[in-house]
C-alpha cells in the first residue's frame, strides 16, 4: 500500500464492501509512502495513527502532480515537502497568507489544526482539495472561516479584504505594461457619454499593433469614445495576497472604417464580447501615455 498527503483511506466491510470509516491522509511516516499514516477521520475528526488492515484502501487524490510520494519523518517533523515545484492552488495560496498576517509558522499553524508540517507544506505549495474536516481546522487554527480560505465572497467587490502589512507600491515601465496588457481581455474605457456625462464601462478588447481595440455599437456609450482623447485601464487584484497592478492608458480614440483593416480586425480577434448581440463597430486606441503600478510586499527588514 502507497499513499500520498491528502489521500483517503477507506475502510470496508470485507463481505459488503459498504464504507464503515474514511479519513484523510494528513502525516506520512516513510518516504515511499507506506504504512502507517496519520489519518483524520471524517467522522470524528480525530487524528489517530493507522497500521491499515486488510479491509483498508487508499482512494488517491486526483492531481496534475507527480505520482512520486512525498515526505518523511513523523508528525512533528518540520520538513516541508511536495511532490513536485511549488505551484499552489487558490486555498493553499489563501492559507499561506492568513498564517504569514498572523504571524505564524508552520509548526505552529500545524500544530493548532492538528495535522503535520508536512501536510500543512503540501497544502500550501500545492494545489490540493482538503477534506471539510481539515478545512475547518484549518480555519480555527487562522482565526478565519472555511468560507474565506474556499474563497467565498468572491462576488464581492474586490480589495475588501486586509492590506498588506509592509505594502510597496512600484511604478512599471512601459514595456511591463505592454506585457500586462498582453493581447486581449476586459478593460474599461473612460468617456464622455452621448447625453454629456461620465461615464466608465467595461469592454472585450484586444492589442493589434500597439492599439486597444474594441467591438460595440453604434450610439452606444463605448461608441462615444471616437473622436476624443480617452483613459482605457486594465487591473488584476489577487484578493488572496492583497496585491495587484493597475495599467492607464491615455490616447485618441477613432473608428475604424477601412474594409481591409475591419476584416482584419474580425480575423485576429480572441473572443466574442460578452455582452452578446451584434457588435460590429470597431474604435481603436493609440496609447500616447502608458503607466502602471503594482502593490507586492516590501522586503522584510534585514536581520542584525
Amino acid at each position: 500500500m502507497h499513499a500520498h498527503l491528502g489521500d483517503r483511506l477507506v475502510v470496508e466491510s470485507p463481505s459488503t464492501g459498504v464504507v464503515r470509516r474514511d479519513g484523510e491522509i494528513i502525516g506520512l511516516h516513510h518516504k515511499d509512502g507506506t504504512p502507517p499514516y496519520d489519518v483524520r477521520w471524517s467522522d470524528t475528526d480525530d487524528v489517530t495513527l493507522v497500521f491499515p488492515g486488510p479491509d483498508a484502501h487508499v482512494q488517491h487524490l486526483e492531481t496534475e502532480a507527480d505520482d512520486t510520494p512525498s515526505g518523511t519523518g513523523t508528525v512533528g517533523d518540520d520538513t516541508a515537502a511536495s511532490r513536485t515545484s511549488a505551484n499552489p492552488g487558490d486555498i493553499g495560496r489563501r492559507v499561506a497568507e492568513e498564517r504569514r498576517r498572523r504571524g505564524l509558522s508552520r509548526e505552529e499553524t500545524a500544530r493548532r489544526a492538528r495535522i503535520s508540517p508536512q501536510y500543512l507544506a503540501y497544502l500550501e505549495e500545492q494545489p490540493s482539495d482538503p477534506s471539510t474536516a481539515t478545512l475547518f481546522a484549518l480555519a480555527g487554527a487562522l482565526d478565519t472561516t472555511a468560507g474565506s480560505l474556499r474563497g467565498g465572497g468572491v462576488d464581492r467587490p474586490p480589495g475588501q479584504g486586509h492590506a498588506l502589512l509592509h505594502p510597496r507600491l512600484n511604478d512599471l515601465d512601459q514595456e511591463e505594461c505592454r506585457r500586462l496588457l498582453s493581447t486581449h481581455g476586459v478593460g474599461r474605457v473612460a468617456v464622455t457619454a452621448p447625453d454629456g456625462r461620465p461615464a466608465v464601462v467595461p469592454v472585450n478588447y484586444e492589442v493589434v499593433d500597439d492599439a486597444i481595440v474594441f467591438r460595440t455599437r453604434p450610439g452606444s456609450v463605448p461608441a462615444a469614445a471616437a473622436g476624443d482623447e480617452v483613459a482605457f485601464e486594465v487591473d488584476h487584484v489577487d484578493e488572496a495576497m492583497s496585491q495587484g497592478w493597475s495599467v492607464l492608458a491615455v490616447g485618441p480614440a477613432t473608428t475604424v472604417t477601412d474594409p481591409d483593416a475591419l476584416r482584419d480586425l474580425a480575423r485576429r480577434a480572441h473572443t466574442e464580447p460578452w455582452a452578446g448581440g451584434t457588435r460590429d463597430t470597431w474604435v481603436s486606441i493609440r496609447p500616447t501615455r502608458l503607466t502602471g503600478k503594482r502593490i507586492t510586499p516590501a522586503d522584510p527588514p534585514a536581520r542584525r
